[in-house]
């Protein structure tokens, strides 16, 4: 069954149609998934951050009013989900390192790449949250300035600010990285 909109998809969902809910978790989950991860870096957590999203979604359909897009709505949703959980830390996480190397690279070159971008991630979750909120949603997830304006519920002018403060504060926390190792 097609649907036609995301607005026929939710107005189905809140009835309790399950190919209708199915259908938003396929076409959402993953962007939900991609930012909790990299707010938290932590996948687990992240799953978890994402399973609670779409719980808190669904409870709340039957009353939803289109004011924002949905998916910007539920990454609103994920985001305070995720600095609830970040609040609640009481020491800061180090980067996790990827999965896999990459293997077309020798050894030493595989273990200095999987260095930098834990150094990238560290810096990412070590900044301020809604610098690392800012950056995360229109860096590393591809949303548009006014997209991630909105889920932050702030205007592009202050998403602007929120954006050069953190990569200011990455380039400095890279360099001081390089020199002092």
């Amino acid at each position: 069954m097609a649907f036609t909109s995301d607005l026929d998809q939710i107005t189905r969902a809140a009835a309790g149609d399950p190919a209708a809910v199915r259908a938003l978790v396929n076409r959402y989950s993953p962007g939900v998934l991609g930012l909790a991860t990299r707010m938290l870096a932590d996948r687990a957590e992240a799953e978890d951050v994402t399973q609670e999203t779409f719980l808190r979604a669904w409870k709340a359909l039957p009353g939803w009013e289109p004011r924002a897009k949905f998916s910007t709505w539920l990454h609103r949703v994920a985001l305070n989900l995720c600095y609830d959980r970040l609040r609640k830390r009481k020491e800061s996480l180090p980067g996790a390192l990827p999965d896999q190397a990459d293997t077309r690279l020798a050894p030493h070159e595989a273990l200095d790449q999987a260095q930098r971008v834990s150094a990238i991630e560290g810096a990412i979750t070590a900044l301020p949250e809604r610098q690392s909120a800012a950056l995360t949603l229109c860096a590393l997830q591809g949303h548009s300035q006014a997209e991630a304006a909105e889920i932050l519920e702030i205007s592009v002018e202050a998403l602007e600010s929120l954006l050069a403060r953190a990569r200011r504060t990455l380039r400095a926390q890279l360099l001081e990285g390089r020199t002092s190792a």
